[in-house]
Formats: C-alpha cells, sequence, structure tokens
C-alpha cells in the first residue's frame, strides 16, 4: 500500500476558514433577530461550511490511521493523547 499523499496546506487553510465563518455564522445567528429567509439562508450556509468541515476532517482521520498502521489502516487505534 503506498502512502498517502502529503495533507495540501491549501486545505488545512481552507478548513480552518470554513470553521471560522461557521462560528461567526453561529453567534450571528445567536444574537440577532433574522428574518425567516435570512435566517434559512444562514442554516443553509452553515449546513453547508458544517459539511465540509466534517469532509476535511474524515479525510485526517483516515490519514492518521494510514500513517498509524498502513497496512491495516482500519484496524488503527484511535490517537489517544492521554496514553503514555
Amino acid at each position: 500500500m503506498s502512502s498517502p499523499p502529503p495533507q495540501d496546506p491549501n486545505q488545512v487553510a481552507e478548513f480552518e476558514q470554513s470553521l471560522d465563518e461557521l462560528e461567526q455564522l453561529v453567534t450571528r445567528m445567536e444574537e440577532s433577530e433574522m428574518g425567516l429567509d435570512d435566517s434559512l439562508k444562514s442554516f443553509e450556509r452553515g449546513v453547508a461550511l458544517y459539511r465540509s468541515c466534517q469532509s476535511a476532517l474524515e479525510q485526517a482521520e483516515l490519514r492518521v490511521r494510514q500513517l498509524l498502521d498502513p497496512g491495516k489502516p482500519d484496524s488503527a487505534e484511535p490517537f489517544d493523547p492521554d496514553t503514555p
């Protein structure tokens, strides 16, 4: 099995930008009284941002699993920072 390609720095930047935009969107929705149309548009944008972030996280998790056990990425144990 070949090693996974290194993660593109642009993907990391896009993830961080999407996450930041999602956090700002949630804050705006919580702190303001939006009309129904604006609320729906914001919700749709939030769902799109969430899906983008979730996909990026799944790809990162797969890459970590491949690095932990290149032969069997599906059986690799998840990383636990509290384990010595």
